[in-house]
């Protein structure tokens, strides 16, 4: 009898042996280290120390608790085996970020990491084919895998991510078809740069052409490529060459004739952005540098738009005053008086003294995009100043001596919460605002792009200092413009920039009195808004609602579909917290890269969000002013 007791004690033993060698997440990561190469930037990796309580780096914890939910290991040079199962046994795992190091080999495992919320794997020389149903069972919203050498067919299982938000694919070499990706929470695509072929799938559309820039194969109405031409083999590239060699002799033919007939012969401001360039206008510097020598000569400021990859120059012969305008920059060179088809650059702001050693200089711009009022893109000063150059059409309301007037009140505006322009150049057919370039980009990119560290540092303490800062800087445009029907009139996200601190600036604001009715209901947001869908009276409680869109979509961490003109992509995030209002299920609809780290926050994450629902009402007499708004915005603590 005792030999049978002996036998079972033996076979229990045996079934609970994988229980009993069950390890520590910090011996998990001592582990997945040791298989690592090149791990110098792990020293504080240690054995006989907690990876939360002593801050190992690149480890995320939860707030007050040793739970491991972040792994950013990005830039650390790092190479070798990436033993996934050791990573299983870091349970609460959400993010995943391995980009820009030095891994080879197929993409590892990472699906055995079902609770996994975001990988980050880009720059890398991962290769090979991924398995079709590589990513079924995942939660995965954001997946990076730009930028290695992945080829064959894009995994289908990517599109039954139900949650996925952000995908990046471009510059491998994936082939085949284009799997159909589009659901409905989507709102970030690109494969560009590989080598995909045949027609782009309707419901893809909505993520626009560049989306699929750079796949030789791919044809359909979308991209403009006939699919039956595509079939003749290599007949469709050969009249293609054909093509653009006529047309690159064509613009050349007309850039020397253009240099030819322009009197002035001075360095162009050259333009090769990452679009095509429409135009540049020609502009001459004045400022603090005209004194010291430095102004007077010209430079070149282009600018986006449609047409080919080459620029051409072309003089304002329509709206330069000798002399100026009244309230013009202070005087420089002379060298004007034999420019007479040169506009000026008028210096409104020169406390950064982007303007006061010298003129632009000949530097590439990049092209920052498109937004409702105009393009940008990004210059650099000869002094080394980087800033944005915003071009306008059509603000044809003012003339000139009107528009300096406006211009300059916004110039003199000083808050820490305002991004004020530096310059403008004047135009009767468009205008150049010059501001200041802010690195880490817009609150939109900082949300929903490839944020790497910066998304692990966007925390809830630092997402409640941006919506406070927006609410001072907002306050501070309603009290300087109070007799304006918009005192901002286009706040989103997209012109919200963050600072290094994390700081949040304004731009494209109080230009209401400077467009036409038409041109403000295209281009600015706060014709969005409830009432004047409903063609009432705008006023400034538009801009109340423009913010609560701000604090939803900051709070969620979902992109707005109400940015989108189309209607296609995003989510309704004013119907979506009324649903968790209704339901009282607040919690659930809360940005869950903030409710892991801060759960002791969560009652006052919910209070934001009932402030940002009642900002969003369509009732203007239940929708509160700005200054009640802002008063309970202040009242949450973080």
């Amino acid at each position: 009898m005792s030999a049978i007791r002996f036998l079972v004690l033996i076979v229990c033993l045996s079934l609970s042996a994988p229980g009993s060698l069950s390890i520590t997440e910090a011996e998990a990561l001592l582990g997945f280290k040791k298989a690592l190469t090149s791990t110098e930037k792990l020293t504080t990796w240690k054995e006989n120390s907690r990876p939360c309580e002593d801050k190992w780096e690149g480890v995320f914890c939860e707030a007050g608790k040793p739970i491991i939910i972040r792994l950013h290991l990005t830039k650390m040079d790092l190479s070798g085996l990436i033993d996934v199962n050791l990573l299983t046994e870091i349970k609460n795992l959400k993010t995943l970020s391995l980009s820009n190091n030095s891994f080879t080999g197929p993409l590892p495992s990472f699906n055995q990491l079902t609770g996994l919320r975001a990988l980050y794997v880009s720059f890398n020389k991962f290769s090979g084919e991924i398995p079709s149903d590589y990513f079924v069972g995942m939660t995965l919203r954001r997946v990076w895998l730009s930028d290695n050498e992945f080829s064959g067919k894009i995994p289908e299982s990517l599109g039954k991510l139900g949650g996925l938000t952000a995908l990046h694919l471009e510059r491998n070499k994936f082939s085949g078809p284009i799997p159909d990706i589009s659901q409905k929470n989507l709102v970030e695509l690109d494969m560009s740069g590989n080598q995909l072929e045949g027609e782009v799938p309707k419901s893809m559309e909505k993520f626009g052409v560049g989306a699929f820039k750079g796949n030789d194969g791919i044809c359909g109405k979308f991209v403009d490529v006939d699919c039956k031409a595509k079939g003749q083999g290599g007949s469709i590239k050969t009249t293609i060459g054909v093509m653009v060699g006529i047309v690159v002799v064509m613009l050349l033919l007309l850039l020397a004739t253009t240099m030819m007939k322009s009197k002035n012969k001075d360095e162009d401001f050259s333009v090769h952005g990452r679009e095509p360039v429409e135009d540049v206008v020609e502009v001459r510097v004045q400022g603090n540098g005209a004194a010291k020598g430095g102004g007077g000569s010209t430079r070149s400021v282009g600018s986006t738009g449609g047409g080919g990859g080459s620029s051409k120059k072309s003089g304002d012969h329509s709206s330069h005053k000798k002399g100026g305008s009244e309230h013009g920059s202070r005087k420089g060179s002379q060298s004007g008086k034999n420019n007479a088809g040169i506009g000026d650059l008028t210096v409104i702001n020169d406390e950064k003294g982007a303007f006061g050693l010298a003129d632009l200089m000949k530097a590439a711009a990049e092209v920052l995009g498109n937004g409702g009022l105009g393009s940008a893109y990004k210059a650099v000063m000869s002094n080394g100043v980087s800033v944005v150059v915003k071009r306008i059409r059509d603000m044809s309301k003012l003339d000139k001596e009107e528009f300096d007037v406006a211009i300059r009140r916004i110039g003199k505006l000083r808050h820490k919460n305002i991004l004020t322009p530096l310059a403008y150049h004047y135009r009767k057919e468009e205008k150049l605002v010059v501001s200041e370039y802010v690195p880490k980009g817009s609150l939109l990119y900082v949300l929903h792009g490839d944020r790497g560290i910066c998304h692990a540092e966007l925390n809830w303490p630092t997402r409640l200092k941006i919506i406070k800062g927006i609410a001072s800087g907002l306050q501070y445009l309603h009290t300087e413009f109070s007799t304006y029907d918009l005192p901002h009139g286009n706040l989103k996200s997209s012109n919200v920039l963050i600072s290094d601190n994390y700081e949040p600036l304004l731009s494209d604001y109080a230009f209401i009195n400077m467009v036409s009715v038409n041109q403000a209901a295209q281009g600015m947001f706060a014709y969005k808004s409830p009432e004047s869908a409903e063609n009432k009276p705008i006023s400034p409680k538009a801009d109340v609602y423009c913010f609560g869109i701000i604090i939803l979509e900051v709070l969620t961490g979902k992109f707005p579909s109400q940015y989108l003109n189309a209607g296609k992509g995003g989510t309704d995030v004013i119907q979506w917290v009324r649903s968790a209002i209704e339901e009282k299920k607040e919690a659930e609809f809360l940005d869950p890269e903030i409710v892991s780290s801060f759960a002791d926050s969560i009652p006052t994450m919910i209070e934001l969000l009932h402030v940002g629902n009642a900002c969003t009402e369509n009732d203007l007499e239940k929708r509160p002013s700005l200054e009640d708004a802002i008063k309970r915005v202040e009242q949450i603590q973080a």
